[in-house]
């Protein structure tokens, strides 16, 4: 198991060298046992990645505010039609008018959207890749 010393810790969670001793004096943190880092203070990589998404969840998040403006200029809004989820990544079909839009995303987004067939989606579609395909030649009738 990989073990941080204090320094290390703080770089990590984004605070002071002071600030993980503070926590480790208090018993916010739980530092490793001494002896088996040569007399050193430090904390156990799974102790201190627990922390770190208990630091996450604790910390104020700023109030969300409505949209008024963005970049993308394509938007489809329409019925979700299929989800198809994994472990990791899901696959979320759109029926918006006549135009069927696929967009891949995270299971947990899609999951945290509640996206399911039925409901009622945006598509914001902002593309630095088009790709325009050209038909084969049309061929004009000889009416003579």
């Amino acid at each position: 198991m990989p073990s941080y010393a204090v320094k290390e810790a703080a770089d990590l969670l984004g605070v002071s060298d002071d600030t993980v001793r503070r926590w480790i004096d208090a018993g916010k943190l739980q530092a490793a046992d001494r002896a088996e880092h040569n007399g050193r203070v430090a904390i156990d990589g799974a102790v201190l990645a627990k922390f770190a998404q208990q630091l996450a969840a604790e910390a104020p998040t700023p109030e969300a505010r409505p949209v008024v403006s963005e970049s993308a200029r394509n938007r489809f809004t329409g019925l979700v039609t299929r989800v198809v989820r994994d472990t990791v990544m899901a696959q979320v079909d759109i029926q918006a008018g006549p135009h069927r839009i696929v967009s891949l995303m995270s299971r947990e987004a899609a999951d945290d959207l509640g996206l399911e067939p039925g409901v009622l989606a945006i598509a914001a579609v902002k593309s630095t890749n088009v790709v325009i395909e050209v038909p084969g030649p049309h061929r004009m009738e000889n009416h003579s």
